[in-house]
């Protein structure tokens, strides 16, 4: 870019003014439209100071009792995920941990145990948990310049640590969807104003933009002053850290886990009279500049609650525990399956064709582990094919090595189809033909999986889900169904020591 382009769009940012709606609390703002992002960076005053004053001023009754009732279907899932990541390797890895630091005498749950700890410990574990099987949800952007759509997580950084902050204060169901709400608002919106460099370049926004979500619900639900709550975000800002690098390791759902901590820790620490940059978002030393080089204001200011994010552009819940680009496929694949009651010894061949960046994603064509199978669009497809299911049991070395999956991988046709390149990568279209053996060739196709906001799961199949989840753990039924009933009536719930007893082991 010459240094005219930089200078004129530099006045454009000085002269376009941005945040009227902020004038009653003296916020000003100057930002640059999204397509002016790259080789800028706006000058804008009180954005720290906005999402403080939504942290600590929007009531219960603000918020839509649709977003309500989505918000509950995550609030479910993450449970579940939690029960079904405590048997997952990381889970007695940091129990284990946990233990080695002598701090289990406090009152906190490590979900899916006995365990009982401190609450930045707590929520650190469970939110291992709940992203150790890729299979929490995850937030949709309709922005062209967000390939896929994928931005991060939403409930793994905010769940644990609310969770924590409800068992050592008396906390009440609708201040708790309350600060889930708007936790998951703060992380969503700050993820879709980030330059997508932020991502591009490496950083997991889980583990850095959930960071915010965590300081936000937790702020809130202490009762930290304005000064105590810019503080808070001052000092999660020195913790926000997460790098793709890692992903298909431990350290990737470690990395939501410290998210979920951070916000407690930053809590923890401002409460007691701990200082740090009140303005830690916009300022030119500070997260937006540092992490992403450059932001839109525009996604941010004004749009923290309007619309509220799980209302537009929503947040998807995963139906198979694999990599979300899978998930279109899957769902075409299934609905031929079951519509035409295909069964596997009549495949000849299976067809998926997608845009050229997916199978940069999708790796494994030729998986030999569990992991590479969450990566494998050869494998998720191949065991729908088999099973008409795609299970957590499912995604394991012995599964993936079984003589009946290998040869109906070698079955499944991975291509680069002309439709679907043209259809953007803002979606994730999925061409899906099955050649059967008697010559009938059956065509489906979906930009949008089962659980996007487009094709949602209903409040009963995440139920189901939740089940399953529960089910992998060995967690007894009746505390199962507790845990769906407490959810479904949070808004009624005074105590949450039932939650608490229905997600503790008895045992040892």
């Amino acid at each position: 870019m010459k240094s005219g382009d930089k200078m004129s769009r530099r006045s454009i940012l000085k002269s376009t003014l941005a945040g009227a709606a902020l004038s009653a609390t003296g916020v000003k703002t100057i930002g640059a439209p999204r397509n002016q992002m790259a080789g800028s960076f706006p000058e804008v005053h009180g954005l720290t100071q906005y999402v403080a004053e939504f942290t600590q001023k929007t009531k219960f009754e603000d918020i839509p009792q649709e977003v309500l009732a989505i918000g509950k279907k995550s609030i479910l899932d993450g449970f579940g995920l939690a029960l079904a990541g405590s048997v997952a390797a990381t889970g007695p890895l940091s129990r284990e941990y946990v233990k080695s630091l002598g701090i289990c005498e406090g009152k906190a749950t490590l979900i899916g145990s006995s365990m009982k700890s401190a609450p930045r410990f707590a929520a650190f574990v469970n939110g291992v948990s709940m992203h150790a099987d890729d299979f929490d949800d995850t937030q949709l952007a309709v922005a062209p310049d967000r390939v896929y759509g994928l931005l991060t997580h939403p409930t793994s950084p905010i769940l644990p640590a609310i969770f924590a902050t409800a068992e050592i204060i008396p906390v009440s169901g609708k201040q708790f969807l309350a600060a889930y709400q708007v936790g998951v608002e703060v992380e969503t919106k700050i993820a879709e104003a980030i330059s997508p460099r932020h991502y591009g370049d490496g950083f997991h926004s889980t583990g850095t933009c959930g960071s915010f979500a965590s300081t936000s619900g937790c702020a809130r639900l202490r009762g930290l002053t304005m000064e105590q709550t810019l503080f808070s975000f001052g000092i999660v800002g020195a913790e926000a850290a997460g790098l793709r690098e890692n992903f298909g390791t431990m350290t990737k759902p470690f990395q939501a886990g410290h998210a979920a901590e951070n916000g407690i820790a930053a809590t923890d620490l401002a409460k007691l009279g701990w200082t740090a940059a009140p303005q830690i978002l916009e300022a030119g030393r500070g997260f937006f500049h540092a992490y992403g080089g450059t932001y839109d204001p525009a996604a941010i200011l004004n749009r923290l609650g309007n619309p509220w994010t799980f209302a537009n552009p929503g947040v998807s819940i995963k139906p198979y525990p694999s990599g979300s680009l899978t998930h279109p496929a899957m769902t075409a694949a299934l609905r031929l399956i079951q519509k035409y009651d295909i069964k596997p010894d009549q495949i000849e061949k299976v067809d998926v064709g997608t845009n050229h960046n997916m199978p940069n994603a999708l790796i494994h064509h030729h998986p030999q582990t569990g992991l590479q199978g969450k990566f494998s669009m050869e494998f998720c497809i191949a065991v729908l094919a088999l099973t008409r299911k795609a299970t957590l049991g499912q995604f394991t070395d012995a599964y993936v090595q079984r003589p009946e999956v290998q040869e109906m991988i070698k079955r499944v046709n991975f291509y680069v189809d002309p439709v679907a390149e043209k259809a953007g990568f803002d979606k994730m279209t999925s061409l899906v033909t099955f050649h059967l053996k008697d010559g009938r060739v059956v065509k489906d196709q979906a930009d949008f999986a089962k659980g996007s906001p487009a094709n949602p799961m209903t409040f009963e199949e995440v139920t189901e889900k939740f089940h399953g989840c529960a089910a992998y753990a060995n967690w007894p039924k009746e505390k199962a169904d507790a845990v769906v009933e407490f959810v479904a009536t949070m808004e009624k719930q005074a105590d949450f020591s039932r939650l608490t007893a229905a997600l503790t082991h008895e045992g040892a």
